[in-house]
């Protein structure tokens, strides 16, 4: 999880640490267009972005940011073209098990969010092995959203809670927003207060309905691949400058 060298190693002077988010959430988007406008096949992209991602993970452990989630797969993806399929799962299992020893040197905390038992089967042994390995790190909690699609998540929250009032567990008059945060692929961890999107593009694409209620959405024009410290700061910077009231005067 090495970085290149920087001059944004350190949090910049114009923000203020006791205004930073405590859980960034991120829609890496753009890796196709970066590699077509190189010249290079998609997966290219792809795996330039993977580089970014560690870069900003390690940026938000340097500047004090204590939980990451990135979109790395969505339930929509199996659509795309087999081939680029199969290499993205392919790369997940393989940056997992290299960046794994030091994940664990940096103390960062692996988790992994979305339906995991319809990817391959290899796969979700270095997922488990990634999270049982990690659970008790605390520098900073990287959520990876795989196979994850928020209708979906909304879905299963509900049948499990009906089933449970189905046993007799569950009166319908009890169930909260707490009882049902509890049942979703994200339970116990905290809402995003920033959703960055790069690439310019202007929608949730069904992530973290739920969760970013009152969560600030950011919009870069950088692709995926593009998307460095510099970038970040801009993203920092503007939600630093927003007033979060919600829904009071």
């Amino acid at each position: 999880m090495k970085t290149q060298p920087t001059d944004l190693q350190y949090l910049p002077l114009d923000l203020k640490r006791e205004l930073l988010p405590h859980h960034v959430a991120v829609i890496m988007d753009g890796n196709g267009r970066w590699a077509k406008r190189q010249g290079l096949p998609r997966i290219m992209g792809h795996k330039a972005g993977v580089n970014v991602l560690k870069d900003l993970l390690h940026c938000c452990k340097d500047w004090g940011i204590k939980a990451l989630t990135a979109y790395a797969f969505s339930t929509e993806n199996w659509k795309r073209p087999e081939e680029e399929v199969e290499f993205l799962m392919t790369l997940f299992q393989r940056v997992l098990r290299q960046e794994l020893r030091e994940m664990v040197e940096e103390n960062v905390q692996i988790q992994f969010v979305g339906n995991l038992s319809a990817l391959p089967q290899a796969l979700q042994t270095e997922i488990s092995r990634s999270m049982a390995q990690t659970q008790d790190n605390r520098s900073i909690r990287f959520t990876i959203a795989t196979n994850y699609g928020s209708r979906q998540e909304i879905l299963q929250a509900c049948r499990a809670i009906a089933q449970k009032v189905q046993e007799g567990l569950l009166k319908p008059d009890d169930i909260s927003e707490e009882i049902f945060e509890a049942h979703l692929y994200t339970a116990g961890v905290a809402d995003p207060d920033l959703l960055i999107r790069t690439s310019g593009e202007m929608r949730l694409s069904n992530f973290l309905l739920w969760q970013m209620a009152y969560g600030e959405i950011y919009i870069s024009d950088a692709l995926w691949p593009d998307f460095n410290r510099s970038e970040f700061h801009r993203a920092l910077s503007a939600y630093q400058q927003r007033e979060r009231r919600f829904g009071k005067v």
